[in-house]
């Protein structure tokens, strides 16, 4: 492993430990105002980019096969999902969202998110050199 990509993980790790340690407030904000576990939010939050099989769920949010389904089941029951026949292997379920599944989805996008206290403490320039190095890792 090169001193680069050691330096990479490094800054990588610290990136994770920075927005893990300071998302509490807004996860209970949102389950607060979804009504939802945040496991169901995660779910809603992949489907909100595509349609998905239950397999790419459980890919995209890191789940087992079991708790997809008792995911994908509890969000049918509300409402918020429906599952269909898969045009292109009719073996096969695709889940999307319902517009009651895109409503609740509007709300969580609307909670407050906003950066942590010591961001405060970052300059003008600083801010703008990660906002320039984020759009890089993001495609943005």
């Amino acid at each position: 492993m090169s001193a680069d990509t050691r330096a990479a993980d490094e800054v990588w790790r610290a990136m994770v430990s920075v927005v893990f340690d300071n998302r509490d407030a807004w996860k209970r904000d949102v389950i607060e105002v979804s009504g939802l576990p945040f496991s169901r939010i995660r779910v809603l939050r992949r489907l909100a980019r595509r349609p998905m099989t239950a397999k790419e769920i459980a890919e995209a949010a890191t789940m087992d096969a079991p708790a997809t389904s008792v995911a994908v089941n509890d969000l049918e029951d509300r409402g918020l999902v429906v599952r269909e026949t898969n045009p292109n292997n009719r073996r096969c379920k695709v889940v999307s969202l319902t517009d009651e599944g895109r409503r609740v989805l509007a709300r969580i996008d609307g909670v407050e998110d906003p950066a942590p206290r010591r961001f405060a403490d970052l300059s003008r320039e600083e801010v703008q050199t990660l906002e320039s190095i984020l759009a890089k890792l993001t495609d943005g």
